[in-house]
């Protein structure tokens, strides 16, 4: 697909990671793509004491927990905490852990992570696990068209992508409903794309990220995004209010996930992996209805 011979051309006007599951998001200006996302993207995640991932949606506090990734550790800050420093390169016991329906294996951070988190978070909160590196978890081949595909702690696939024209959308409808204008933090996307219409990712097929004019990086948009109550939680202070789940409500139920509301497109990586993606290439893609 050569430049400007596609339905629609943007530019990546965001790349957002989360180091850990379901904790604080760090805007990044560049990122590696992997096979299984953007580098350091849900590589640790919380677990109970059956091993079960713990997340905004039994502890919002979560959302205070701020991570950091500096050369050598995941830094970890929250109010009212000392820092954290966890080694990237983890060498603790392997656990099996679940996320949703699948088991894989991770490795133990340590007992000063779990005596911190569970300090701050309470008794959801046992241990601060790392993605295995020698594990592999599948995506579904329902959703991929048969594409094989792999992610780490995501909710099902490597990487989520969403637009600032729907953002804004969204906040034009919480300000007619006299609600205040939220962020695009609460819907936690990877790759923010501006230059499209309003949810224009729901129709896209194959996407191409673009450097000098030449595709570097392919994500094909396979499932929409379904959302749970975290969107309705500020960020900011982790308290809950229904305002935006209700404005979603009116206008982004999906009949290709049973209704569901919808925010965003769950995405596979096709081809570039190990290239760095950065904050302003250009991007485009065709629409795939149907």
């Amino acid at each position: 697909m050569s430049e400007g011979a596609s339905d629609v051309q943007g530019q990546i006007a965001q790349l957002m990671i989360y180091p850990v599951k379901s904790c604080a998001g760090v805007a990044v200006a560049e990122a590696v793509l992997l096979e299984t996302g953007l580098q350091w993207d849900r590589h640790w995640m919380v677990v109970d004491t059956d091993g079960l991932f713990v997340s905004q949606r039994e502890c919002a506090r979560m959302a205070l927990v701020r991570p950091q990734i500096e050369a050598d550790s995941l830094l970890l800050r929250a109010p009212g905490m000392p820092e954290l420093r966890v080694p990237l390169q983890a060498r603790g016991a392997t656990l099996q852990v679940q996320v949703w329906d699948d088991v894989v294996d991770a490795l133990d951070t340590g007992p000063e992570a779990a005596q911190w988190l569970q300090a701050f978070l309470g008794a959801p909160a046992q241990r601060l696990v790392c993605f295995d590196p020698a594990a592999r978890r599948a995506c579904s081949t329902k959703w991929t068209g048969g594409l094989a595909a792999s992610t780490q702690f995501a909710d099902g696939y490597p990487v989520l992508v969403t637009t600032d024209s729907a953002m804004d959308e969204l906040n034009t409808r919480l300000a007619a409903m006299d609600h205040p204008a939220v962020g695009m933090a609460r819907f936690r996307p990877n790759v923010v794309l501006s230059g499209l219409l309003p949810h224009d990712e729901d129709h896209l097929g194959p996407l191409e990220v673009l450097e000098d004019g030449t595709a570097v990086a392919g994500l094909q948009l396979v499932k929409p995004c379904a959302r749970c109550p975290i969107p309705n939680i500020d960020p900011a202070t982790a308290e809950s209010h229904p305002g935006v789940g209700d404005a979603l409500q009116a206008y982004r139920q999906d009949a290709r996930v049973n209704g569901a509301i919808t925010f965003g497109m769950n995405a596979i990586v096709t081809h570039g992996a190990g290239t760095v993606l950065r904050v302003g290439q250009a991007v485009q893609g065709n629409y795939a209805f149907g």
